[in-house]
């Protein structure tokens, strides 16, 4: 799984500029991951799919992040960390195939390389208390492992 982390950095890239230009998912979506030379062709697949996913649900995935960041101002939270935890929420609704666990894993990664020092300890507590959330939501404990 770990080759997947390159498509979720490029993914993540995605939704950056896609955040910053307001520019149409499929104009994003060209640009970054569909022109990303360092991408290999196979995982081009995953990264769309992490991306529209989790562009198109963003209101949603925003409601948990809110619902579990009660002491932060949700504007306040930087850019990179919220689409980080978007993006990671967004494996726990939509990727029944992704444990949860790898993908708290990946997100505290990708926030250690591409945001500050205490991204990661931020992202992990956040991303945690959702999953929390979403298995008592849904009355199924989330699969651990």
């Amino acid at each position: 799984m770990r080759e997947r982390r390159l498509a979720r950095e490029i993914a993540l890239q995605a939704m950056y500029a896609q955040e910053i230009s307001g520019d149409s998912i499929k104009v994003v979506e060209t640009n970054i991951i569909d022109n990303s030379e360092e991408l290999p062709e196979e995982l081009k697949s995953f990264a769309r799919q992490i991306f529209q996913s989790t562009t198109l649900h963003k209101k949603e995935l925003d409601q948990y992040i809110k619902a579990k960041s009660e002491n932060w101002d949700f504007e306040r939270i930087a850019v990179i960390d919220r689409l980080v935890i978007r993006m990671a929420i967004c494996e726990f609704l939509y990727f029944d195939d992704i444990p949860p666990k790898v993908s708290i894993s990946e997100a505290i990664e990708i926030a250690k390389r591409f945001s500050t020092d205490d991204s990661s300890a931020f992202v992990n507590g956040i991303l945690d208390a959702v999953l929390h959330m979403i298995a008592e939501e849904s009355g199924i404990p989330r699969q651990e492992e």
